[in-house]
């Protein structure tokens, strides 16, 4: 078992029944970066900012810093010899994720236009490709907008992951990938989605950059 699985069950042991989708997750997260993929992520209120807080930690370094390699730096150099020092010091390798909730004004223009209901669906439509993956975020597993979004990311041949709770809703069901933790309670799901999406970026900060663990 990865030693980040074993690290988080110590801390949450009701979350053994779900360490095969974790694992799963994971092998499709690393799939989709390793064939230059990116990830988008959807949820509304708490995990609207579950989906920024996972942002946040694969696109800069979570455990520890990740500098940048000797040979993008010298390939940077070369296509701009102009390139500061001080700014290829401090650039960190990134794993590259979007946030589609924190689009305001397109969400507002398409939500006040077309359908709020679609903002999420339109947004995986326009930045969507077959190489990236979609990672919707719903306690109930039946939130309209992140439902449509994950329909679409199927339409156009993305890869899904759900995180969820209760019985997995109707986005565990479209999911390639579903994570249903073992609670009915919103606030109580939401605790238990945390400590999950924690492990699959150390997970995958140790894969790309040799990081954590």
């Amino acid at each position: 078992m990865n030693p980040v699985w074993k690290d988080l069950l110590a801390r949450y042991p009701q979350l053994e029944v779900c360490v095969d989708s974790i694992e799963q997750a994971f092998d499709l997260l690393v799939a989709t970066f390793e064939r230059g993929g990116k990830l988008l992520l959807c949820g509304n209120g708490g995990s609207a900012s579950d989906s920024a807080h996972i942002v946040g930690e694969l696109m800069k370094g979570f455990l520890q810093k990740r500098p940048l390699p000797s040979a993008l730096r010298q390939s940077m150099k070369e296509r701009n010899p102009g390139l500061p020092e001080p700014i290829l010091n401090q650039l960190q390798g990134a794993l590259p994720a979007i946030d589609l909730g924190e689009s305001l004004a397109l969400g507002s223009a398409f939500g006040n236009d077309v359908n709020p209901e679609y903002v999420f669906a339109q947004q995986v439509l326009g930045l969507g490709r077959e190489d990236d993956a979609l990672i919707g975020i719903s306690t109930s597993g039946n939130a309209t907008n992140v439902v449509a979004a994950m329909q679409v990311a199927k339409g156009i041949g993305m890869r899904t992951v759900a995180l969820t709770g209760r019985d997995g809703g109707q986005i565990a069901r479209i999911a390639d990938v579903a994570i249903v933790v073992p609670s009915r309670e919103t606030f109580q799901i939401q605790e238990l989605h945390l400590p999950i999406y924690h492990a699959l970026c150390i997970a995958l900060e140790t894969r790309f950059f040799g990081c954590g663990g």
